[in-house]
């Protein structure tokens, strides 16, 4: 697998595997070569050359499982599947670190026992929210944040990523009340209530849901 975060970001130039990138980050559950050309719009055996080399880039994961129903002898070898990876790739020049910066300041919050800082971090995260949102919708403000919403029919908005994944699996109290203040205050910033904001913890996702809005629930 590639370590090298310019050869992998750098494979999504091509128009081909950028598809079949978004349609696997899309997905919540591991996908297979067949779906994958389905959604490319291109054959299965271009498809998996082009699923196989994002895998070696480091943006893939791979599993294998065989289709639901085929089991027991005859049945075959397990197919590969393909899931976005949780590790991140950043590229900068001259290399800077943001991430160490972080991590410092996210330490220094957590050992504030008076909660002063808590509470003016808190605060901070509310108004970059209102300021993200200003002048446009909660949905576009999410997504140009990197939390890749997913609205349902009935208005209920899942976010499919964590901005600060790295920094949530040192910090996660401190960093999911952080995403809690900067998504009400988007909601804050387009008049709408800032309650529809959540806290629902759950694996490979962010912890904070967007309730739909009072009556706009289906039967």
């Amino acid at each position: 697998m590639s370590t090298d975060p310019v050869a992998g970001l750098s494979s999504l130039d091509d128009p081909v595997r950028r598809r079949l990138y978004e349609y696997v980050a899309s997905r919540d559950e591991p996908v297979s070569r067949e779906d994958a050309a389905a959604a490319a719009g291109i054959g299965r055996t271009l498809a998996a050359y082009h699923l196989d080399k994002l895998a070696d880039a480091g943006i893939f994961s791979v599993s294998y499982a065989r289709d639901d129903g085929r089991g027991g002898p005859g049945a075959g070898r397990p197919a590969k599947r393909y899931t976005r990876t949780q590790d991140e790739l950043t590229v900068s020049v001259p290399p800077r670190n943001y991430a160490l910066l972080g991590g410092l300041l996210a330490d220094a919050v957590a050992a504030d026992e008076t909660g002063a800082v808590r509470a003016t971090v808190d605060a901070a995260a509310r108004r970059a929210g209102r300021a993200a949102a200003s002048g446009r919708d909660v949905t576009s403000a999410l997504r140009d944040c990197g939390y890749e919403p997913v609205e349902d029919a009935d208005g209920r908005i899942e976010l499919r990523n964590c901005p600060f994944h790295q920094l949530s699996r040192r910090h996660t109290e401190l960093v999911c009340g952080l995403n809690l203040e900067l998504i009400r205050g988007m909601l804050d910033g387009v008049g709408e209530a800032p309650q529809r904001a959540v806290l629902v913890p759950r694996s490979g996702r962010c912890c904070v849901v967007v309730q739909p809005k009072a009556g706009s629930q289906r039967g």
